[in-house]
């Protein structure tokens, strides 16, 4: 693929229930999932053994070091260079990764989601547009208690242990610093409808300027 076709990449990063998922779900909509090969960094989570450990013992989800970036990093590389890749698919209840993969094909517009995506410079590097989805911390936390007991079979005080020995710290550590390499930064996440629109109003013109 000659470089004038190459494909936009788009991170959408933030932290834990920000909003990074609502967000890319409405440009997804709003650009045409057609035009939008998506891949969630959190399928590319390592099998739990693989996962180091915080300091009481428990696996350190919230760590970069606890999903497979590398493999992210062949897969983008390999859509922006006109190839099809290979997305892991995980599972979220048993914490490990699926045999069966997922196939995404070539698309104009790369978009990757992930707490931890701007915080590896490697991946930083690919993208064209940089979207952090920036949500106060009360209710990140509510809407990451609500998911994984409804979503994930978790119990609340799981959750809350959770939160406060990993998710937080590393939140500090990681994610919140990652903030300043953002182009954009969209306050309040998915209710933000207008910086939305303007994000995806961006995508579009610069889409039309590859077809042209």
């Amino acid at each position: 693929m000659s470089e004038a076709f190459r494909p936009v990449t788009i991170g959408v990063a933030g932290g834990t229930g920000s909003g990074k998922t609502t967000v890319s779900n409405a440009l997804l909509r709003r650009v045409g999932e057609q035009n939008i090969a998506y891949l969630p960094h959190d399928t590319y989570y390592k099998d739990i053994s693989e996962i180091p450990l915080n300091e009481l013992g428990a696996p350190n989800f919230d760590h970069p070091h606890a999903l497979d970036t590398n493999l992210l990093i062949a897969n983008i590389k390999d859509l922006q260079a006109g190839k099809s890749a290979e997305v892991p698919m995980y599972d979220f209840v048993k914490y490990v990764r699926l045999p069966e993969t997922r196939t995404v094909g070539q698309q104009p517009i790369i978009l990757i989601e992930g707490i931890l995506i701007f915080a590896e410079p490697e991946l930083r590097s690919l993208f064209d547009v940089k979207i952090f989805v920036d949500t106060d911390a009360d209710l990140r936390f509510i809407r990451r208690l609500q998911r994984d007991i409804a979503e994930r079979g978790r119990t609340a005080e799981s959750v809350i242990a959770q939160y406060l020995s990993t998710v937080r710290p590393m939140h500090l550590e990681f994610v919140e610093p990652s903030k300043r390499y953002a182009d954009v930064i969209i306050p309040e996440g998915g209710f933000n409808q207008v910086a939305i629109d303007m994000v995806a109003d961006r995508i579009r013109t610069m889409l039309s300027g590859q077809s042209s």
